[in-house]
């Protein structure tokens, strides 16, 4: 199979964002179909790369939606799982610059009880993996194994922890079930507060053994720091920004879909990638993240509107 047909699984967690339609603590909610791995798989789809999404999905209309959002990215959903429990929620506030924060309803989700679905396609390129499904038990361990699983197979393994630390019962447990992931991973993506959070440095975690830590920087832009050292680019700041949900995510389903366009989701093509490389791959996702942004909710772009743009990735 050719490198551009294989897939890039991610797994977590999908939800819905009520996120506030005008101003004000008790101003209207309006649903909006997000979480960060879910995020990602669409970003992917959008972007034309191929995508298969690992998730266990409610019977309610949320989970149906949420189903519905995938199979219309061109996202494949043969490893979606369905469940008798609700959704979880993610309730938004955001303050004057459009920067979001959430409150999470969880308990007995649909998406945190996911089964482990053994051993992955075999025409996986990649697994991503990341935030709420890493915390939130059962599923957190379900992930976890998967991931070392698929990474001592050869597999490329991305890792986006993207902290929600009001929803963390014990630090250290979750940051040792970071660090096992990212000791294997090819690519880690993570924003300073997840970095300060976590406790570990770009140098900490590619002494660890990850192939490459990319850091976002909000407004300041991107890093991606290598063996080799230190690569940065400005944020794209050419869109007007409406709030800022899905732009990690965005980000991250950015990276990827470049790195599989070029056929670098693999440790040593990666480790092979010199400073010019990673100026496209970083610009390519700062380009995406600013179109996500410029739009309420997370709404990333698809590759007909890149393309119209004449951007490449």
């Amino acid at each position: 199979m050719t490198a551009s047909r294989r897939r890039v699984v991610v797994g977590g967690e999908a939800l819905v964002d009520l996120v506030p339609v005008d101003q004000g603590p008790l101003a209207p909610l309006a649903p909006r179909l997000g979480g960060g791995p879910y995020n990602v798989a669409i970003g992917l789809g959008r972007l034309g790369t191929p995508a298969r999404m690992l998730t266990r999905l409610s019977r309610d209309a949320f989970g149906d939606a949420l189903l519905d959002r995938l199979r219309d990215s061109a996202v494949d959903v043969a490893l979606v799982q369905r469940g008798d429990e609700p959704s979880t929620l993610a309730v938004v506030t955001l303050d004057g610059s459009g920067a979001a924060r959430y409150s999470f309803h969880v308990a007995g989700a649909a998406d945190r009880l996911v089964a482990d679905p053994g051993e992955l396609p075999a025409d996986t390129a990649a697994l991503a993996v990341g935030t709420l499904s890493l915390l939130l038990e059962p599923g957190a361990s379900v992930y976890t194994g998967l991931a070392r699983r698929a990474a001592d197979a050869g597999v490329f393994v991305s890792l986006d922890p993207n902290i929600r630390p009001a929803l963390v019962d014990d630090p250290d447990v979750v940051r040792a079930r970071l660090d096992a992931i990212a000791a294997r991973a090819g690519l880690v993506k993570l924003s300073d507060e997840d970095a300060a959070w976590w406790g570990r440095s770009p140098a900490d975690l590619i002494a660890a053994g990850a192939g490459a830590v990319v850091v976002t920087r909000g407004a300041e832009g991107l890093v991606a720091h290598t063996r080799r050292g230190a690569v940065a680019v400005a944020a794209d700041t050419s869109r007007p920004v409406v709030d800022t949900i899905g732009a990690g995510d965005s980000v991250h389903s950015a990276l990827l879909a470049h790195l599989h366009a070029h056929d670098l989701l693999a440790a040593d093509r990666l480790a092979a990638l010199d400073d010019d490389g990673w100026r496209a791959a970083l610009g390519f996702a700062a380009r995406v993240a600013s179109w996500t942004v410029s739009r309420a909710g997370a709404e990333p772009p698809t590759r007909a509107e890149l393309d119209g743009e004449g951007a490449s990735g």
